[in-house]
């Protein structure tokens, strides 16, 4: 077994490989400042590590994206790294409202949709106009937003002040819909639609605004499939980058605490193989499960148990029970397409829609090998369903909790989840796809604990606190903690989900740092965010390292197998 040999000391030690840690350290590496990421699993990534059985490939947690096209904030921040990033795709079909009466497709173009409606429902006619009206605003809105990421933690007054006002700008055409929320969403869809059919498209929405934005980003063509080779892709990248750049990062390596004097950082204690290393550094981002990161890594008394107990109870996204297929045949020829389908009875309560009854939750079903046939051999495909899971669900999924809490798989624990996983794909079958279960050649389900083992995130929650007024006012999510030279990134340092938050929070802590440890590296940086610089003077301007653009990605398996046909045929 091949072992590590880390430095006694680099300037920042990044706590989780995931999307956020990596795009700190290749930033660090970049701003030519020594740093370490220490990450549990095999593999980098997080969420977004993916996996591989058999020839086919899957990603664990992408199913759309956004922010990721050439003005996006993702791509932004890839640029401060290199240009050779893995470039995500555009998508025209975004996703498919599907139920016992209506199948309804929102496309990049969602006048389409809304011609479709007015056709179909004239009687609503005024309300479907301002519907799809008040989502450009909305979409407007978010045209503005990739230059307002910046945390005022990097700001000067003058700067926060000016920020100030342009947030408040930008928040304008979402205030007369923030209201409507929970049991109030139906008076909200009533100002636009009186029709009970359009009201159940929306059936398993929270609120107003989850209706309406998604609509928004497709006005904005802000909605992006994962680059060839998935969404492990990103990660990949991020890791050679940082390698490249003489940063370092440590797979199957666990913290088991932060040493601390005097109230600030000095080092870590980690584990890697079953033996324990010690490093010292100036700043530790912790790009993990904040939970964790305060009641385990953490002397007790370093963190006020107020704040601990409003982490502890704060209102989290849900995990997910995952289910990944390979099937026998492409998966177009099963009538599927690049949206991804959500498939729900309107009759159902918006609770049980999203609360993992098997028999009673929204599904949603996506071919990834539709968007990317590199996930899968010319004969084959890819299809996932997911439905919102819980961890309490069966008392925790039939495992029983060993003495350090963790969490002990036995064969309860597997047949519950494969029944689980059957009556979700019979579903499937009966609604959608009929002798579905004659194609699959692979079935892999995950849960809950699958979640949890793979991240570390409390309940195996997919992207940590929820946005809204509870955890807002509680002030959950900061990038600043109590212990001196400790910071947060990833989803826990910021309230909201998906790659866009956890890559906005990477940029921010790195800001915070560079603005102690270099000037000229963070005003470059602060002024390129703010749009007052272009890349090319990033480039041009001697304070960050020269990375070589020289990435070359690898070929996913089932490249590598067509490739040896290839071969083979040419042999004979």
């Amino acid at each position: 077994m091949r072992g590590i040999n880390p430095k006694e000391y680099y300037d920042v030690v990044i706590i989780g490989g995931g999307i956020s840690g990596l795009t700190s350290s290749a930033m660090f590496a970049r701003a030519g400042m020594s740093c370490a990421v220490i990450e549990m699993d095999s593999r980098p990534g997080g969420y977004l590590a993916g996996f591989r059985r058999k020839d086919f490939r899957f990603d664990s947690a992408i199913h759309w994206l956004n922010n990721c096209g050439p003005d996006g904030l993702v791509t932004k921040i890839f640029k401060i790294i290199g240009t050779d990033y893995p470039k995500a795709k555009p998508q025209k079909k975004i996703r498919r409202f599907i139920s016992d009466n209506f199948n309804y497709l929102v496309s990049n173009n969602p006048d389409e949709l809304r011609d479709e409606w007015i056709r179909e429902f004239p009687h609503d006619e005024k309300g479907i106009i301002k519907f799809f009206k008040d989502a450009k605003s909305i979409a407007k809105s978010f045209d503005t937003h990739t230059e307002l990421s910046r945390t005022i933690d990097s700001m000067n007054l003058f700067e926060t002040a000016i920020h100030g006002l342009r947030m408040l700008k930008f928040a304008l055409p979402f205030i007369p819909h923030a209201i409507y929320d929970g049991d109030k969403i139906t008076k909200g869809l009533n100002k636009y639609f009186t029709d009970p059919k359009l009201h159940s498209v929306f059936c398993s929405e929270p609120d107003l605004l989850s209706c309406l934005i998604p609509i928004s980003w497709a006005y904005s063509n802000d909605f992006q499939t994962p680059p060839t080779g998935g969404s492990q892709a990103f990660p990949e990248w991020l890791m050679y980058v940082t390698e490249q750049m003489r940063g370092e990062v440590f797979l199957k390596s666990k913290v088991s605490n932060i040493i601390l004097e005097n109230n600030s950082v000095k080092g870590v204690n980690f584990f890697h193989r079953d033996v324990q290393y010690n490093i010292k550094c100036k700043y530790v981002v912790a790009a993990c499960d904040a939970e964790t990161l305060y009641t385990k890594m953490l002397p007790s008394t370093a963190i006020p148990a107020q704040l601990k107990e409003k982490l502890n109870s704060a209102k989290l996204y849900a995990s997910a029970l995952t289910i990944a297929l390979g099937i026998d045949c492409p998966a177009e020829n099963l009538g599927l397409g690049e949206e991804i389908i959500f498939l729900a009875d309107p009759k159902v309560s918006r609770y049980d829609l999203d609360h993992g009854n098997p028999h009673l939750s929204g599904i949603h079903i996506l071919a990834s090998s539709v968007r990317d046939k590199s996930l899968a051999l010319p004969e084959h495909g890819t299809v996932t369903l997911f439905i919102p899971a819980w961890m309490d669900e069966q008392n925790t999924w039939g495992c029983d909790i060993d003495e350090k809490g963790n969490y002990v798989r036995g064969e309860k624990y597997k047949e519950l989840k494969q029944q689980f996983a059957d009556i979700v794909i019979d579903r499937v079958q009966d609604k959608l796809i009929p002798k579905f279960r004659d194609h699959i050649l692979y079935c892999d389900i995950a849960t809950p604990i699958t979640h949890l083992r793979y991240t570390g995130n409390k309940n195996g929650t997919m992207m940590a606190q929820k946005p809204g007024k509870d955890n807002m006012k509680a002030k959950v999510a900061s990038y600043k903690t109590p212990v001196n030279n400790l910071l947060l990134s990833g989803h826990w340092a910021d309230l909201g989900g998906g790659i866009p938050v956890a890559m906005k929070s990477s940029v921010n802590t790195t800001l915070i740092i560079l603005k102690k440890e270099s000037h000229k590296a963070f005003r470059l940086l602060a002024d390129y965010m703010d749009g007052k610089k272009q890349v090319e003077d990033l480039n041009n301007s001697n304070i960050l390292t020269p990375y070589k653009n020289n990435w070359v990605q690898d070929l996913t398996p089932a490249q590598k197998k067509v490739a040896l046909r290839k071969a083979a045929a040419k042999r004979t």
